[in-house]
C-alpha cells in the first residue's frame, strides 16, 4: 500500500523503475487489454460517424458539440464509478470507445475530404505508440521501467512512422508532426502507466483503461488537427 502512496513528481514517473507485485504485473497488462479494446471500439464509432452525414452534421451543430461533451465526461464518470463490476465496468469502457469515436466524425469527414491518407498516417502515429508502449508493458513481467518503455515505444513509433511513409508520402513536414506527436503519445502513456501503477484504485485494470485511452485520444486529435491544417491549407491553395 506504501507504493500506490507515493507521489513522485512527474520526471520521476518518466525516469523510475517501479517494482510490481504479482497482482500489479496481472492488472496492468489488464489495464492494456481493456485499452486496446477502447482504440477498436473508438475505431469503429469513428468509421459509423465519418460515412453518416446525419452524424457529421448533428455533431457539428452547436448543440451536438454540447451533446458530444456531455457524453464525453458522463460515459467515463459511469466507468469509473462501476470500475469494481466487471461487466458494467467495461460495457462503459466500450461505450465510452464507442462514442469518443463517434464525437470525431466531424474531424474524420473533414480530414477525408482533404486526404485520406491524413487519417491513415494520424492512426499509424496512434498504433505504433500503443504497440510499442503495450509490447513493453506484456513482457515487462515484475517491474515496469519508464526509461525503457520511453525508448522502446519511440524507437518502434520512429522506426514504422519512416517505412509507412513510403507508402503514404506525406513529405518531410508531415513526419516530423507525426515523430513529434508519437513522441508526445510515448511520454503521456509510460507517464500515465507510472501513475496507474501507483494509483489507490490499482486493483481494478479500468480507471487506467480509462486513463491511457483519454491521452491516446487526444494525441491522436491533435495530430490530425495539426495534419489538416497544414495539408488542408495547402489544397486550397
Amino acid at each position: 500500500m506504501n507504493d500506490y502512496q507515493q507521489q513522485p513528481s512527474a520526471l520521476q514517473k518518466l525516469t523510475g523503475t517501479i517494482e510490481l507485485t504479482a497482482g500489479q504485473a496481472a492488472v496492468i497488462k489488464q489495464t492494456y487489454v481493456l485499452f486496446g479494446v477502447s482504440i477498436f471500439c473508438a475505431l469503429v464509432g469513428g468509421y459509423i460517424g465519418a460515412t453518416t452525414p446525419v452524424l457529421v452534421h448533428f455533431f457539428s451543430s452547436g448543440v451536438g458539440w454540447i451533446v458530444a461533451m456531455v457524453l464525453l465526461n458522463a460515459v467515463p464518470y459511469i466507468a469509473m464509478a462501476a470500475r469494481n463490476n466487471p461487466v458494467l465496468g467495461v460495457t462503459a469502457l466500450v461505450a465510452d470507445g464507442f462514442v469518443s469515436g463517434i464525437a470525431m466524425s466531424p474531424l474524420l469527414w473533414a480530414a477525408s475530404m482533404v486526404d485520406q491518407k491524413l487519417i491513415l498516417m494520424a492512426l499509424a502515429v496512434a498504433a505504433c505508440v500503443f504497440l510499442g508502449v503495450t509490447g513493453y508493458v506484456m513482457i515487462s513481467g515484475h517491474s515496469f521501467s519508464a526509461p525503457r518503455g520511453l525508448m522502446s515505444g519511440l524507437f518502434f513509433a520512429a522506426v514504422a512512422i519512416m517505412l509507412l511513409n513510403n507508402f503514404l508520402h506525406v513529405g518531410a513536414l508531415g513526419v516530423l508532426v507525426c515523430l513529434c506527436s508519437g513522441a508526445l503519445g510515448v511520454c503521456i502513456l509510460v507517464y500515465s502507466t507510472s501513475s496507474v501503477l501507483r494509483s489507490p484504485d490499482g486493483a481494478s485494470p479500468i480507471p487506467g483503461a480509462l486513463s491511457l485511452f483519454a491521452g491516446m485520444f487526444n494525441v491522436f486529435v491533435a495530430a490530425l488537427n495539426i495534419l489538416l491544417s497544414i495539408f488542408g491549407g495547402r489544397s486550397r491553395n
